[in-house]
This record gives C-alpha cells, sequence and structure tokens, in this order.
C-alpha cells in the first residue's frame, strides 16, 4: 500500500505547471475578458432599449404631424416659437404627349 501512495503522490509532483505568477497574469486577463464580455452585453442591452425608445418617438412624430397637418395644413414650424409657414405647394407640370 505505501508503493500506491507514493505513486500517486509522484503522479502529482510530475504535473507540468506554469509558473505561479504566469498563472495569476492568466487569470487576470480571463477575468478582464469575462468582465468585458459582460458590460459588452449590458450596452447591447441598453442600445436595444434606446433603439426602441427611439422608434416609439418618432411614431409619436408622425402621429403629431399629422394632427397639425389635418388642422392646420402643411406647414413648417418655427421649433423654439411655434410660428408657422404655409408650405407652398409647386405647380404640376402639365405632360405632354
Amino acid at each position: 500500500m505505501k508503493m500506491m501512495l507514493k505513486n500517486k503522490k509522484q503522479q502529482k509532483s510530475n504535473q507540468m505547471k506554469i509558473k505561479e505568477e504566469q498563472l495569476k497574469v492568466v487569470q487576470k486577463q480571463q477575468i478582464d475578458l469575462n468582465n468585458i464580455t459582460r458590460e459588452l452585453g449590458l450596452l447591447e442591452i441598453q442600445k436595444h432599449e434606446l433603439l426602441h425608445k427611439f422608434a416609439v418617438i418618432q411614431q409619436e412624430v408622425e402621429e403629431v404631424k399629422n394632427e397639425l397637418a389635418k388642422e392646420y395644413g402643411d406647414i413648417n414650424i418655427n421649433i423654439e416659437t411655434g410660428e408657422y409657414t404655409e408650405i407652398e405647394k409647386e405647380p404640376e407640370l402639365s405632360k405632354v404627349d
């Protein structure tokens, strides 16, 4: 039995390892990569949420534009003052056959 224990101990001591400080560097690099990957994932989620909010606001803008067009016609609005000017439609050219 003692012989068997020695062999197991020898097997463990014969395992090849990198230096402790090298292992610490590799471990820190892996932790840093994992943290960056996690942060990138969070940024992608935030990006998705912002894109969704952007689309919702764009839709709301279009709805308000349509309401204003029904009430005032086609207009340009000065966002600072609320003043507006009517958009003049260019006369359509008649087609020549």
